[in-house]
């Protein structure tokens, strides 16, 4: 039996040794698991879907200049960690809902060895994604003087408040994110729990 009074029979069936309190825990974990990967999933095609649709065209001059975001790395970087990241976590939702919906519980070490893998991958990832996405941000508000890089935002105004949302929209994902791969570090470690 492990620490959580669940035990693991020979099939893929859930014996639980804790009575109904556990099944509701678990039951819980499994409901805050399947509305955290639906979060990441619509937040994050949100933050895509702002990023890519944002553009500026500003008149210097007689130039014009169009501002959107292949113009900076970081934020190509930020819609292709979103797009996989939105992906991913929409086919561990749907494995979710199935799971949801059989009532079965993750008993199998090597597909919650997989699952806890893709999660941290996913975390990671779109943690450096926001990262570098924020720096150039703030690059852009501030500039940097000692390279001589002018403030962007002053001119490219709506870029940059769009801009600022999507960021701020993947942002949130990431966070999700991250409690989706502390609970599936809870539902891997969980499995080597100590029996009696």
């Amino acid at each position: 039996m492990s620490y959580l009074g669940v035990g693991i029979s020979p099939g893929n069936v859930a014996v639980y040794h804790g009575g109904g309190k556990m099944k509701l825990i678990d039951r819980k974990l499994r409901q805050t698991e399947l509305l955290l990967r639906c979060s990441v999933t619509a937040l994050a095609l949100l933050g895509l879907i702002m990023i890519v649709t944002d553009t500026q065209v500003k008149q210097i001059f007689t130039i014009e200049k169009r501002a959107k975001y292949t113009n900076m790395k970081s934020l190509v970087f930020l819609v292709v960690a979103n797009g996989i990241a939105a992906v991913y976590s929409l086919f561990q939702l749907l494995r979710c809902v199935m799971g949801l919906m059989k009532g079965s519980v993750l008993f199998s070490k090597p597909l919650a060895w997989a699952i806890f893998s893709g999660d941290q991958a996913m975390a990671y990832m779109s943690v450096a994604a926001i990262a570098a996405a924020s720096e150039s941000g703030i690059i852009g508000i501030r500039g940097e003087q000692e390279l001589q890089w002018m403030k962007l935002c002053n001119m490219f105004g709506k870029f940059c408040n769009r801009g600022a949302g999507g960021v701020a929209s993947a942002m949130l994902a990431s966070v999700a994110m991250v409690l989706v791969s502390c609970i599936s570090a809870f539902s891997l470690f969980r499995l080597y729990g100590a029996t009696i």
